[in-house]
Parts: C-alpha cells; sequence; structure tokens
C-alpha cells in the first residue's frame, strides 16, 4: 500500500471532497436497490439473471458481498495496513455461490446491513486517509477517495443485471456522463476497433475510440451510449453513420468486456 499524503493538505482535502459527493451517489442508488429489489417475489432468487450462470440471487449476493469487500479496503486506507479485497483469489466466488440460493427476506436484510457497513467504515476515515493508494482484486492501485465511485457502478450495473424493471434510461445522468468517459478512455486503448466519435444527445458529452481518422459516428442519449458501451444494450435507438450515409445500430463493433 502506498500513502500518497505527503502533498499539501490541499490534497487531502480534494479527495475528501471527491469522496464525499461519490459517497452521496451511493446512497442514492442503494436507495434505488432497496427500493426495485423490494418488489421481487421470493421466487426471484432462483430466476436466472442477465449475467451468465448467475441468477438473481447470485447478483443480490454479489452487490452484499462487495460491499464488505470496500469495508476491507478502506479499513486498510484508514490504519495503513494492506488489507486484501477478498479473503483470497477463490473467497469471492465461494461466498457468492454459498449465499446465493438464501430466501429473499434474508437476502434483502444482507443488503441493507453491508450497506451500512460500508457507510460506517467509510465515516471513519480522516481527510488525508482518502489520499492512500489501495489494491483492487485484480491487482491494480487506485486512490482510497474512488472507492464510493466503483461501489456506485456495483449497483447501477447490477441492477440492470437483475432484469427486473429498472433499465440503463433509469441511471442518474452523472452516472451514465462518467460511465461513458471511463469506458470510452479504457476501449480506445483497445485494437482492432475502429475509430468511433460517441455524440451524447441530450448533453454535452462527447467521446473518442480510437486515435485514427473516425470511421464511424455515434449518437444517442447518453445513458444509451453508455449502455452499449457497457454491453447492457446492443445499441438499439443510436444513430450510426459512416461518410454521413445512416447505418444499422449492427454495424457497430463487437466490444471487449468491460473492465
Amino acid at each position: 500500500m502506498t500513502d500518497s499524503t505527503t502533498d499539501s493538505g490541499t490534497a487531502a482535502d480534494r479527495a475528501a471532497a471527491l469522496a464525499a459527493a461519490g459517497l452521496r451517489s451511493v446512497e442514492e442508488s442503494t436507495a434505488t436497490l432497496l427500493r426495485e429489489t423490494g418488489g421481487l417475489t421470493p421466487e426471484a432468487v432462483g430466476e436466472p439473471s442477465a449475467l451468465p450462470g448467475w441468477t438473481k440471487g447470485h447478483v443480490l449476493t454479489h452487490l452484499a458481498r462487495n460491499a464488505d469487500s470496500l469495508v476491507n479496503l478502506l479499513t486498510g486506507a484508514r490504519t495503513g495496513r494492506e488489507i486484501p479485497q477478498y479473503a483470497s483469489p477463490t473467497a469471492r466466488d465461494e461466498e457468492i455461490a454459498l449465499g446465493a440460493p438464501r430466501p429473499l427476506a434474508e437476502q434483502l436484510a444482507d443488503l441493507a446491513a453491508s450497506h451500512e457497513r460500508f457507510v460506517a467504515a467509510a465515516a471513519l476515515l480522516p481527510d488525508e486517509a482518502w489520499t492512500v493508494q489501495i489494491r483492487h482484486r485484480s491487482g491494480y492501485l487506485f486512490p482510497a477517495h474512488e472507492l464510493p465511485t466503483k461501489r456506485q457502478m456495483e449497483i447501477e450495473y447490477h441492477l440492470v443485471d437483475l432484469g427486473a424493471d429498472y433499465t440503463p434510461r433509469q441511471w442518474p445522468t452523472g452516472f451514465a456522463e462518467q460511465e461513458l468517459a471511463r469506458l470510452a478512455e479504457q476501449f480506445a486503448k483497445v485494437e482492432g476497433l475502429p475509430t468511433l466519435t460517441l455524440t451524447a444527445t441530450d448533453t454535452d458529452r462527447r467521446a473518442t475510440l480510437g486515435d485514427g481518422p473516425a470511421q464511424l459516428a455515434v449518437e444517442g442519449p447518453v445513458r444509451g451510449l453508455t449502455a452499449w458501451l457497457s454491453g447492457r444494450s446492443d445499441g438499439t435507438g443510436l444513430v450510426v453513420r459512416r461518410d454521413g450515409a445512416k447505418l444499422d445500430h449492427s454495424a457497430l463493433p463487437e466490444l471487449p468486456p468491460m473492465g
């Protein structure tokens, strides 16, 4: 774990402000999560989700265990100890498989309790701890102030994956804009993709994948663009053009899984 608190107090103030804004977004997304999942039927835990091989019970359990895994990282940032996100490389999958068949009422109580643990752990961090570099389960380092954003990503994407009534059209605008920029930056580094310009028709957001001459221009609502980039849509409803000629959305390239 690397401590980046050697900068002035301004860096800590900035990190704490970013974390506070992220935590407010997490509270809003969690309220949506609890409201939407509260409408599930008891049989839903065994029904398939939009994620291959996972039932809705798998998704619900994953969301709870993810919150607890982030408590580990928050505790590490606060104490200066490198605490792994999960106990072992296999622990994550084992915990999800074990918890997936639980009754819906138990799943929902777990979601609420794990959120409270996350919030409590975050409240313990002094401003400077939000600048500490912590390690994601996949190995890369990132500043602690990005943890709330990562939690909101889990909630918003997996709410869609539950296959209930929640769709990308209901994503918060700020979340969709943030993810459009992040995913465009991620996929800009992928070899073999054509150069695309992405233009949100309902906001001022634009993004480019690739650094060569634009081969495709894609326009649509920011939520629709982000849904396609994240694999939550096949691009239906987006306007695709090549050299000014309108194409079917099937002309969109196949993207790798989001990171």
